[in-house]
């Protein structure tokens, strides 16, 4: 009977009030490292129990109530199809024999992944993830050719989350095959010529439960998953997998639960059983990665922050090499390695270039992009020696362009299905600057600043401030037509590159992680005030917006400096740091956060954890929570307490939405088109409804 009245009173609240929705409180008292922590909404964590899910649909059918009426207030989503069809488009990717691309086929359904002979054809379809699951919701993840192109591989998520399956076709036969590879999660491809390919599989019993992706399997084609040979197990130890394969070779790292030690190992593909060579042991430098190619090792050397490119023999760790030295300030993004070169992919205040080298280190060419843009190298034509790239930008679509390596001649590039358009805006109509701004301990942090070129910063300004910052991620421009028409409108974006994130190298990740998190937090806020004393907005002018780690930068950030912020929408956001080890991923990210079964890195999390620095006595600004039912990277649960406590106490009289999306993963609804519309309409038709009020 209880549970029968619980949702019917919420709902009754929730119709009168349209923003207030009482939670019930359990209260509930843990104790850890002998520090209690009083928790009144674990009982949300249970996400499949009824009362939970009529809670969540309660806060649903409010939040869209609003939402719904502001998208109808607002052109947002009109402007956002009107840009994409005005907007030009990158050219395919290949991969072996063939190009690859996507089409939107039908814009209520996934789209469907076409391929290619040559790259003037007109393309054929290859998988249509609804033909196969005949569900609209279901996401292709990625492709994966075989060595002659003879089998496709393809990842599928029938349900947005992180727990994947794997199918194959047949390029030959034009059909799908019978076999079906279930419970892949945090895994690539790769294949064994045309005969099989290595995988991850998972091994969680329950949805949210703490990741157990230690296993690495062969599967043969024509084969049954439960015949698969396992290659790997990292289970009793914990760690961290990840592998390859190149030419006649299979590697395979592995990384200590506390990302501490590597060992690297390599097997021949050619024998029946994958005998593994162990030719790095436990390594606890913290070089980066790069690639192998003839038996050489190459990677950056931690002693360059900014990058470099060295290397050794995998059969002579002790002697290794710089091929390509750092370049001070100048940031190593990406180091490409084709059959003679090897392309660096650099930025330095906001622009981008690339410089090219042969395998002897000798310095051949450099290309900068044009405009600051961004850019991605599709393919290499060694006949032509032509590098076709697209290059964009966040106001800019993508610009298709042939580079060629001999001569240096740039040419952009059109075919019959890659036609030129007229720009959507002039190249110079918005203005975008990579510019410092000091911390409050007197770093240097670089914030990108776009706006309509001429427009009067005032103070007044409709501001959108972003960050994500952790991890080592180097951010980069992200075409997004939501964003020109916030910008249309007369708004001013701001992405700040704090600490925590990788954009001034190494040593900028290792000061924004662990012991140092909070750096990435005050260094947001310290951007905030920044932007408030340049005169580009005011505290009743300015929106906040992260997703992931960026969701807990902003809702720590929230919650320290609750004064300088109108709206905060946080995506997907690690809101209680507490339970970091407790459910799936947390326990990889042990190195970033910090292991909460030691006293004072605890201590370190909830000091700054967005659920438990909530004050009682505090109007917090205007919120939107948004989060996906199904995402196993980041539990929803962590949105749903974070709102409750929010929205539950007398001092809040600004409105907390929450937002869960059905049938989906971390990634939201981007299953197809209209979803994805929708959600970017609903987000900026939010901020710019409550910015303008």
């Amino acid at each position: 009977m209880t549970r029968f009245l619980f949702p019917l009173f919420l709902f009754a609240n929730a119709v009168f009030s349209q923003q207030k929705i009482d939670t019930k409180k359990i209260s509930t008292t843990a104790s850890k490292h002998g520090i209690s922590i009083q928790d009144d909404y674990v009982w949300l964590e249970n996400t499949s129990d009824k009362s939970v899910i009529d809670w969540v649909d309660l806060q649903n059918s409010v939040c869209e109530q609003k939402l719904d009426e502001l998208v109808k207030n607002y052109n947002f989503s009109f402007k956002i199809k009107d840009y994409d069809y005005l907007s030009t488009y990158s050219m395919p990717s290949k991969n072996g024999k063939y190009f690859y691309l996507s089409y939107r086929v039908d814009k209520n359904k996934p789209s469907v992944l076409y391929y290619k002979e040559n790259l003037n054809d007109l393309g054929k379809p290859l998988v249509d993830p609804y033909d196969v699951y005949k569900d609209p919701n279901v996401v292709l993840s990625g492709y994966y050719p075989s060595k002659n192109s003879k089998y496709l591989a393809f990842k599928i998520s029938p349900n947005g989350s992180d727990r994947q399956e794997i199918k194959f076709r047949d390029f030959v036969n034009k059909k799908y095959l019978d076999d079906v590879l279930t419970d892949i999660k945090f895994s690539n491809v790769a294949w064994n010529a045309d005969k099989g390919i290595f995988y991850k599989k998972n091994s969680n019993k329950e949805f949210f439960a703490k990741d157990s992706t230690y296993q690495l399997f062969y599967h043969k084609i024509g084969d049954i998953q439960s015949k698969d040979q396992l290659v790997f197990d990292a289970t009793q130890h914990k760690s961290n997998i990840s592998f390859f394969t190149k030419k006649n070779k299979l590697f395979v790292l592995e990384e200590s639960e506390d990302e501490t030690t590597r060992n690297f190992y390599y097997a021949e593909l050619d024998k029946e059983e994958f005998q593994l060579v162990n030719f790095i042991k436990d390594d606890t430098s913290n070089f980066d990665f790069l690639n192998i190619a003839n038996d050489k090792f190459y990677f950056s050397d931690e002693k360059y922050p900014w990058g470099n490119v060295c290397y050794f023999d995998i059969n002579n760790r002790a002697e290794s090499k710089v091929l390509i030295p750092q370049v001070y300030s100048h940031l190593l993004i990406d180091a490409v390695f084709l059959e003679n070169y090897i392309i660096c992919k650099y930025k330095n205040l906001g622009k981008y270039y690339m410089s090219i080298y042969d395998y002897t280190g000798n310095f051949i060419r450099k290309f900068e992009a044009p405009h600051s843009m961004d850019f991605q190298i599709k393919f290499y034509d060694e006949k032509t020696s032509e590098l076709f790239v697209t290059f964009y930008s966040y106001t800019i679509s993508a610009l298709n362009y042939k580079l060629n390596i001999t001569t240096g001649a740039n040419d952009i590039y059109f075919n019959d299905f890659i036609q030129p358009k007229p720009t959507l805006f002039p190249f110079n109509y918005f203005e975008t600057k990579t510019i410092t701004y000091k911390s409050r301990d007197n770093k240097d942090i670089p914030i990108v600043i776009i706006h309509k070129k001429g427009i009067e910063l005032n103070g007044n300004n409709p501001t959108l401030l972003r960050a994500y910052g952790g991890f080592g991620s180097v951010s980069g421009p992200n075409y997004d037509t939501g964003l020109l028409s916030f910008l249309e409108k007369g708004g001013v974006y701001a992405f700040a590159q704090v600490r925590g994130g990788g954009e001034k190298g190494k040593n900028w990740h290792k000061e924004g992680k662990g012991f140092k998190k909070i750096n990435s937090i005050n260094d947001f806020v310290d951007a905030a005030e920044f932007l408030i004393s340049e005169k580009y907005t005011n505290p009743t002018k300015l929106a906040i917006n992260g997703g992931s780690h960026g969701g807990l930068v902003v809702g720590a950030a929230m919650t320290q400096r609750p004064d300088l912020f109108k709206v905060v929408v946080s995506e997907m956001g690690r809101l209680d740091m507490s339970t970091l080890d407790k459910y799936t991923s947390g326990i990889h990210h042990f190195d970033e956060y910090g292991n909460p079964n030691i006293k004072e890195e605890f201590q370190s999390l909830i000091s700054y954890s967005p659920y438990h620095t909530i004050k009682e006595d505090v109007n917090y600004p205007t919120c939107l929570i948004i989060t996906s039912e199904n995402d196993d990277r980041v539990p929803p649960f962590q949105s749903y307490k974070f709102v409750a406590r929010l929205q539950n106490r007398l001092a809040q009289k600004n409105p907390i939405y929450l937002k869960v999306n059905k049938i989906a993963g971390h990634h939201g609804n981007i299953s197809n088109y209209e979803k994805k519309v929708k959600q970017e309409s609903e987000f900026y038709s939010f901020i710019w409804e409550y910015l303008n009020k």
